[in-house]
């Protein structure tokens, strides 16, 4: 036997990614199909892209295909607006799906399955109430009772049945259920509903029908007729896999797909709960689907995170069992990085003090080149106005700076970046003694940022001409909650009252800064275009931008608390 140590390492594979292995080793299926099946009610969130980036990765991994199927069997809150805004994101995240269904697609078919489970004895038409369902149901430790209506007979069901169909009874006067087991230990197994009565008109099918079929009983039908190889979903549905299979078995289908369950995206201190996040816009809490401050991938994508930031994060993220939190702050990181090496480098002063420059020539100006990325020399360079009045920082100067302060202020000389060095000389103030307006002299020898003469200048600040900026908004987006540190117990402080998620939302969550100075050459940037303001963070342009007045949103800080913990 050889003493040698295999030191190669060894591939990381995750658990769905076995099963599927063994699947192929073992003959089960000799291809993969997987299916993406979102709900269009809301908007997708980045809890989804999880979900899409497994559904579609496994695909791509083995070789296999992956179709978009839209979960349109509840017509009460769907809406095709919806439909095309999921379409629009997963696009956007840069993936394809082979076929484009809709639930809706097979409800002749769920309907005629009906009929055969009614006929083989095993699903009946029950007039319980919901409540009283809910009591004839049990507990987990003690067994259900049995509808008064279970035993009925075949053609009564079916006569009853045909009759819901035909819209002769009202909402929630009938259902029609599975006939399995009202001991079961497993809750989803007690009788459970397969169809309802719902008098809506419908997104994609109109009015032709009155009854839907539950989530649980068509779910599976179009996996087996799509032949979904493997139904990869969260770990909520776990216990409903007993009836998945019971279905695909009553069906009597041949082909028999795999579900297997994976734990949901949990970030810190994010909601991802398409009947939260609906209430948040609903109730005006946030501008709407598409507020930067929402976790749904088109806000993020108005923020300006990308598909491969957001990819990246949840490859890094993983696929696991088990429920994990997630630092938001890696989410973050992830972005920045990315933002890191592709961004172009523009100055942009978010809080401008008005600074001139006494010895340089009246009515002059000059344009200086400044390179727009060092990582991406391709991107090239820009050009940038200077003149006689610029605008700093209001923090770039201090007329009693602290030890270890390099910015402009007596005494301290600094350089404008891609300009010159410059010395202050006196300032201004209004009624109330703040500074309104700095003087300076510069070295014009010093043209570009350098010394001829070899003394050192450690502090370097950004600026824009007053001659060639224009005013601009900013909007700084934080979290959306509070800590949990900062978190009350409810809002009127009762200690008996039961808090509302909205009593946690951040009041300094946005903040909006107007007056922002930036050169016209970047003013008419298009939305979504993506930047680094030199040393206050990454932005992107915003749609709400207007010609001559841009409107910025902060997508991250340039701060990288995550990077450091690694």
């Amino acid at each position: 036997m050889s003493n040698e140590i295999n030191t190669a390492p060894k591939e990381s594979v995750n658990f769905i990614e076995r099963f599927v292995k063994e699947d192929i080793e073992n003959g089960v299926c000799d291809r993969i199909q997987t299916r993406f099946p979102p709900e269009p009610n809301g908007y997708l969130h980045i809890g989804h892209a999880k979900a899409l980036c497994i559904d579609f990765g496994m695909a791509e991994q083995f070789g296999g295909k992956c179709n978009l199927r839209f979960d349109d069997t509840n017509p009460t809150k769907e809406d095709a607006e919806f439909v095309d805004a999921i379409r629009e994101d997963i696009h956007w995240l840069g993936f394809d799906y082979d076929k484009l269904a809709y639930g809706s697609d097979y409800f002749d078919t769920c309907y005629e399955l009906a009929v055969k489970l009614i006929r083989k004895g095993v699903a009946y038409v029950c007039d319980l109430s919901k409540d009283e369902m809910r009591e004839f149901r049990g507990t987990l430790t003690e067994p259900g009772k049995e509808s008064p209506y279970r035993n009925r007979s075949v053609e009564e069901n079916l006569d009853l049945f045909e009759r819901m169909r035909k819209g002769e009874f009202e909402d929630g006067s009938r259902t029609l259920r599975a006939k399995i087991d009202m001991a079961s230990p497993n809750l989803n197994m007690r009788d459970p509903t397969l169809y309802r009565i719902i008098h809506m008109s419908h997104h994609h099918t109109g009015d032709s029908w009155c009854i839907y079929p539950m989530y649980d009983f068509a779910h599976p039908i179009q996996d087996a007729i799509e032949g979904i190889t493997h139904s990869l979903c969260t770990i909520e549905y776990e216990a409903h896999r007993p009836l998945y299979n019971w279905v695909v078995d009553q069906c009597e289908f041949e082909h028999k797909p795999r579900q297997i369950e994976f734990a949901p995206l949990n970030i810190a201190g994010t909601i991802l709960s398409k009947r939260f996040l609906r209430r948040l816009v609903e109730e005006g809490y946030v501008s709407g689907w598409d507020d930067p401050r929402m976790p749904t991938l088109c806000g993020m994508r108005r923020r300006g995170y990308t598909p491969g930031a957001i990819r990246d994060f949840l490859s890094r993220v993983g696929v696991a069992k088990t429920d994990s939190e997630i630092d938001p702050a890696m989410l973050e990181h992830c972005l920045r990085e990315e933002l890191n090496l592709d961004a172009p480098r523009i100055m942009v002063v978010t809080k401008p003090l008005e600074v001139v420059v006494d010895n340089y020539p009246e009515d002059t100006t000059e344009k200086l080149s400044l390179e727009l990325n060092p990582n991406r020399p391709e991107q090239g360079s820009c050009e940038v106005t200077f003149g006689k009045t610029i605008y700093i920082e209001e923090d770039d100067f201090c007329l009693e700076p602290p030890k270890g302060y390099f910015r402009l202020a007596p005494g301290i000389e600094v350089r404008l970046k891609g300009a010159y060095f410059v010395k202050y000389v006196s300032h201004e103030t209004d009624e109330n003694g703040n500074v309104v307006r700095v003087h300076v002299t510069y070295d014009p020898e010093s043209r570009g940022g350098n010394s001829p003469d070899g003394r050192k200048v450690k502090g370097t600040i950004h600026w824009a001409a007053a001659c060639s900026s224009v005013d601009a908004e900013l909007r700084m987006y934080d979290n959306l909650f509070r800590p949990v540190s900062e978190q009350t117990e409810s809002s009127d402080g009762s200690e008996n009252a039961a808090p509302d998620f909205t009593d946690h939302i951040n009041p300094e969550s946005l903040t909006v800064l107007k007056g922002a100075k930036v050169d016209t050459a970047f003013a008419s940037s298009k939305p979504l275009e993506k930047f680094q303001f030199m040393r206050q963070g990454y932005f992107c342009t915003d749609r709400d931008s207007t010609p001559g007045y841009p409107i910025f949103n902060r997508s991250v800080s340039l701060k990288d608390s995550w990077g450091r913990k690694k």
